[in-house]
């Protein structure tokens, strides 16, 4: 059997044909000669029977073929582009095995990396790209955030349901690597939803309510509520269990927990980190009200033996969501500021109480400098004189 194909100094032409060769030593169903349509017919034929070279024992030689299509493709115009790319981006995934899964990985990031900013094929690539990465552990080096995957896509934006759909498959591939940016991505995923399909969005809305309450770096939970698609389920016990851990305290969860164990675990969801997280969030709505909290107050709202009071709140320090100092010798925690766990009108209420307090205390100082400065200005005049 003959080795890889070295296209140095070889037109595209050559390239191809060079191509066909090596693919047919390897006993693919594809002809040596040259297509007489053109270079782009020769690539379609390339393409479907690329995969063969992952008999190759050595994964060098399997990204030098990978490239030298890419390399091909990136340099002609593809009039039947679409299809070209899926059926590459299709063949990469069938890559078998860590390491060349990583190869075909890298060939597909350079090819997306080679196609014009303005192209509608960099989405069907990026999304193989995600799957390949998923494979090989490797999404975090495609995908860090929303917010980079819109400018990625920021000159030539895929359609609502091309963004649903890549939204899904990266939300799968977070949510037991990392839940926070997993429910970030399915916040996003479901404000793709409008009123006119939202009631379409079910299983994702959700998905992205369990992720939310799976999570334990996730607190704020009242964005969700707002989501087209979560309003839907209102009504429905899924939608009931997030009220209870938007707004509502312990005592509350325990009673739904007793009544729909069943439901509880079929979404997979954890009783005793539910119990964890409903603490540490009644906290924080006890914090709101009151600046001092005794450790009695504690163990009787939040039913926390007397003994663990004290890692209890440790707990909650970590969390950053209360900034507070214990005083054991008075068996009180006092409070400085807390996270709110819902934001409505009286919050906003009372950050505009703040607001105007504090537009008052510039207002005072600043007339307190003037006065300073003017009489100063005085006492040097009169030193003059």
């Amino acid at each position: 059997m003959q080795g890889p194909a070295v296209f140095m100094e070889l037109s595209l032409d050559e390239q191809a044909q060079e191509l066909r060769r090596y693919f047919k030593s390897l006993g693919a169903e594809i002809s040596e000669d040259k297509s007489p349509k053109g270079i782009e017919d020769d690539l379609h034929k390339i393409v479907g029977v690329c995969d063969v070279c992952f008999k190759e024992p050595n994964e060098a030689d399997v990204e030098a073929i990978l490239n030298s299509i890419v390399s091909i493709m990136v340099s002609i115009p593809l009039e039947r582009g679409e299809n070209l790319i899926l059926a590459f981006s299709q063949r990469l995934t069938k890559a078998p095995g860590p390491k060349l899964s990583m190869v075909a990985l890298q060939s597909l990031w350079r090819l997306y990396n080679n196609l014009e900013s303005n192209s509608p094929l960099r989405y069907h690539v990026y999304y193989h790209v995600v799957e390949l990465a998923a494979r090989v552990g490797a999404v975090r080096e495609v995908f860090t955030g929303v917010d980079q995957l819109k400018r990625e896509f920021a000159n030539c934006p895929p359609s609502n349901e091309q963004m649903q759909k890549l939204y899904r498959v990266l939300h799968q591939v977070l949510k037991d690597q990392n839940s926070e940016l997993a429910a970030k991505v399915m916040i996003e995923l479901l404000s793709t939803y409008t009123d006119e399909n939202a009631s379409h969005a079910r299983e994702d809305a959700i998905k992205c309510i369990v992720t939310a309450l799976a999570d334990p770096n996730t607190f704020l939970l009242d964005p969700l509520l707002s989501l087209k698609p979560v309003r839907f389920l209102e009504g429905e016990l899924i939608h009931d269990l997030l009220s209870i851990f938007v707004s509502e305290k312990l005592s509350s969860y325990q009673n739904f927990y007793k009544n729909h164990k069943e439901f509880v675990h079929s979404q997979g969801l954890n009783h005793e980190q539910n119990l964890k997280k409903m603490r540490l969030l009644s906290f924080m709505q006890m914090a709101e009200t009151n600046p001092e909290i005794s450790f009695d107050e504690i163990t009787s709202e939040l039913q926390i033996e007397e003994q663990d009071v004290e890692a209890f709140i440790i707990e909650v320090l970590k969390t950053r969501l209360v900034r507070a100092r214990m005083d054991q010798a008075a068996r009180v925690v006092r409070v400085s500021s807390t996270m709110h766990r819902t934001f409505g009108l009286p919050q906003w209420q009372q950050l505009r109480t703040v607001l105007l307090a504090w537009r008052a205390n510039v207002h005072s100082a600043h007339e307190a400098m003037n006065a300073v400065a003017a009489t100063q200005l005085e006492y040097a005049q009169q030193q003059k004189v």
